[in-house]
């Protein structure tokens, strides 16, 4: 029944046992200062125990407090984070599943910092960021760098790049927040000047190690990046080395909408982009967005849409969601299906738990991130 769904497959030299990885999901597990966490080393211990080839961490901050989204956000900016980092490594990857990190710099949305930074002055929930000078842009990216070696000898398998949900990479593509006059601004081109900068600079940093990036193909706001320059956007970053492309679809202003909430209720609602950037470019595309069946998953990959599926809240609801798949009992999976009541956690800077987990769950973990 399944073709490609539990077929192998290889990104960068490396040898995936399906098509299935778990995609970056922010849930607050780390402490409030950015370290490793019991509850955040089991959280990853039973998605690489799902059955996942690959799982990949959410956005570790590059510079804290500066670059941090949250102060629970975790961190990859000083060597002190090594050994939490690598404990996480090898708990994910001693459950069978490849592990990954990626690195982030939240741009405007940089809520733990005192004055968030990004390509342009443009206002982002009341508060107005400063426009990062020419020569502070070198400065980031050999962060961006010195965080993707951290990740190296922590003993991850591969670094991703968070160019999505319109954090600082994707700032500087978007026409809707780069405003700039100056090489980082203005055509295209120049707009992914930066990301092209920061993905030369972590190769640079890493040597022959896959660096893969989330792409964000369409803002969903009538003045931000759409897929007609996004698929244009995909192919030059992908020049510019990179082991795959994750592709994904809106910001924060338009999660707000009440038409996008409505559309992230489909299945499959982001597969399109998906298929749009696999069309423009010759490397490995993820596709996701609530890939909540076996069924679903499979047609994706059988009409070349995508080449791989990256799983987040689906898995994080339901940890034996590929094993239930697989053995034909996709009618016992417990499905994401609440009103939202995890991201509301996490806007409150709190650690997020699923209404729908069986009440043992519930409890358990409400004791354990509390």
């Amino acid at each position: 029944m399944f073709k490609y769904l539990f077929s192998p497959f290889r990104v960068d030299g490396l040898d995936l046992k399906n098509r299935l990885t778990m995609a970056p999901l922010f849930l607050g597990y780390a402490g409030e200062r950015g370290v490793v966490t019991p509850a955040l080393l089991e959280h990853y211990r039973l998605m690489a125990r799902s059955g996942v080839a690959l799982v990949m961490v959410e956005n570790a901050s590059i510079d804290h407090p500066a670059a941090s989204g949250s102060i629970r956000e975790l961190r990859a900016d000083t060597d002190e984070c090594l050994e939490g980092l690598a404990r996480l490594a090898d708990t994910i990857k001693g459950e069978g599943a490849l592990a990954g990190l990626q690195l982030n710099h939240a741009g405007h949305y940089a809520h733990a910092a005192a004055e968030p930074v990004a390509p342009s002055a443009v206002e982002a929930f009341g508060r107005m960021p400063r426009a990062l000078a020419p020569e502070e842009l070198g400065r980031i990216a050999g962060q961006f760098a010195e965080a993707a070696l951290r990740v190296q000898q922590a003993g991850f398998d591969m670094v991703e790049l968070h160019g999505g949900t319109g954090y600082l990479l994707a700032e500087f593509i978007s026409p809707r927040t780069n405003k700039r006059q100056d090489q980082y601004g203005g055509s295209l081109e120049n707009r992914c000047r930066f990301p092209l900068e920061v993905i030369a600079a972590v190769k640079h940093a890493i040597g022959n190690f896959p660096v893969g990036y989330r792409f964000l193909a369409d803002e969903w706001l009538p003045d931000g990046l759409r897929p007609e320059e996004s698929r244009r956007a995909a192919k030059l970053l992908a020049g510019g080395g990179l082991a795959y492309l994750s592709v994904m679809g809106g910001v924060y202003e338009s999660f707000r909408l009440p038409q996008v909430a409505e559309q992230g209720r489909n299945p499959g609602y982001m597969v399109e982009l998906a298929a749009e950037v696999k069309a423009a470019v010759d490397i490995p595309v993820i596709a996701a967005g609530r890939i909540n069946s076996g069924v679903l998953a499979e047609r994706i990959l059988a009409e070349g849409k995508a080449d791989l599926i990256g799983l987040a809240r689906v898995l994080w609801t339901d940890p034996e969601w590929p094993a239930k798949v697989l053995e034909g009992r996709e009618d016992e999976i417990i499905h994401c299906d609440c009103e939202d009541a995890c991201n509301k956690a996490v806007a409150a800077q709190k650690p997020a738990i699923c209404a729908r987990w069986p009440r043992e769950k519930l409890t358990a973990w409400k004791e354990m991130v509390r």
